[in-house]
């Protein structure tokens, strides 16, 4: 029985630019990823495994139910060890239902935010197991969390 993926959700950009930094830690495990389909995303993932999601996120309730539809067939059919994601809002609905399923999840926050969360990591808090902070500051409004240092 092969191993269940490792599910890497983030938006396109810097969110997918920080979980591809992560190479090493991936490379070697299975992995499924959702993220918008843009030019970067599909030029970094071309032979990845990847499940489009829908964007924008913010403020649009009709993508977030689609996104929500997405995490419930992509955690149903590909069952992951865990979801790990640098954010932003697509990440949402995998954690809250990653939870529901008892699926691990992992949240690093992201790179330049150094006073306060971002939106995602205070919606995500709830759902998350495992805090990671890319900076010691991070730690101050994240006092659980692990720090792992600057990903990029």
């Amino acid at each position: 029985m092969p191993a269940r993926p490792v599910l890497l959700v983030a938006s396109s950009g810097g969110h997918l630019a920080q979980l591809l930094s992560l190479r090493p830690w991936w490379q070697d495990r299975r992995r499924l990823w959702v993220t918008f389909r843009t030019p970067d995303a599909v030029s970094c993932l071309g032979e990845e495994d990847v499940r489009w999601a829908f964007h924008p996120t913010t403020r649009h309730v009709g993508n977030l139910l689609r996104n929500t539809w997405l995490a419930v067939r992509v955690l149903r059919e590909g069952r992951p060890s865990a979801v790990v994601t640098t954010g932003a809002g697509v990440a949402l609905p995998f954690f809250v239902l990653a939870w529901f399923l008892r699926i691990p999840t992992v949240y690093i926050e992201v790179y330049d935010r150094l006073d306060t969360p971002t939106l995602t990591a205070r919606l995500c808090r709830p759902f998350t197991r495992l805090f990671l902070a890319q900076w010691e500051e991070q730690r101050s409004f994240m006092p659980s969390a692990i720090t792992v240092g600057p990903l990029l």
